[in-house]
């Protein structure tokens, strides 16, 4: 994996210089990380829509080869991007339905904790909302769909518990109405988010737009 470290100026400095340059090795799966890490840095610029691989490895100052030593193809660095969103987004949905007994209170902290990872992670919120996805694999896309039903499937339960406890009597069709409503609700503030160029925050005005549709 040497050949794809990082290339530095550094002159030797007697016997000391091999291990400087051992030390700038990579450890197992950094490299895919750091590809990762600088798809998702340059999903952050303006008119980053599409992304070539040529415009990555030079970001990185590797070859577009040496890339493709870590990803079968620039989707499969996509696919690594939604893996994170799944992983860190649904780990804190399961976080928040284990600590928050309250169904109302954890409907309003789900959608917060999206709204928040998205504003933290600007050029995840491109990957979320498909803008990034527009020239690539069609599978990639399906996936986030994939992403916003199992959100909604989290949202529902929480929303039947709400109803059910309030004493609504069509306690399923509630819930299945408002959990649609709040991930188009989520959908449209990421969106904004992204075509704003990151300027309009999807936690703006949130208490009060969440008072209103959910109550």
């Amino acid at each position: 994996m040497s050949d794809l470290a990082l290339d530095a100026d550094t002159s030797p400095q007697g016997s000391a210089a091999p291990d400087a340059a051992a030390r700038k090795r990579p450890k197992p799966g950094e490299r895919r990380v750091q590809i990762l890490q600088a798809l998702a840095t340059m999903l952050e610029q303006p008119g980053a829509e599409r992304i070539t691989t040529s415009a990555l490895a030079g970001k990185l100052d590797v070859s577009e080869a040496a890339l493709y030593r870590h990803f079968a193809s620039k989707a499969q660095m996509f696919e690594g991007l939604i893996e994170f969103i799944e992983q860190s987004v649904f780990t804190l949905v399961n976080q928040i339905a284990e600590r928050e007994a309250d169904p109302a209170l954890r409907t309003r902290r789900l959608v917060t904790m999206v709204l928040q990872f998205a504003e933290k992670n600007p050029g995840m919120t491109r990957v979320m909302v498909g803008d990034a996805l527009v020239f690539e694999n069609d599978r990639l896309q399906d996936r986030m769909n994939q992403f916003f039903d199992k959100l909604e499937s989290s949202l529902k339960q929480s929303l039947r518990d709400a109803a059910t406890a309030s004493g609504a009597a069509t306690p399923t069709v509630d819930a299945l109405v408002r959990a649609s409503v709040l991930v188009a609700f989520i959908v449209g503030r990421l969106q904004r988010f992204a075509r704003s160029g990151f300027k309009r925050l999807p936690s703006e005005h949130l208490d009060a737009s969440m008072a209103t549709i959910v109550g």
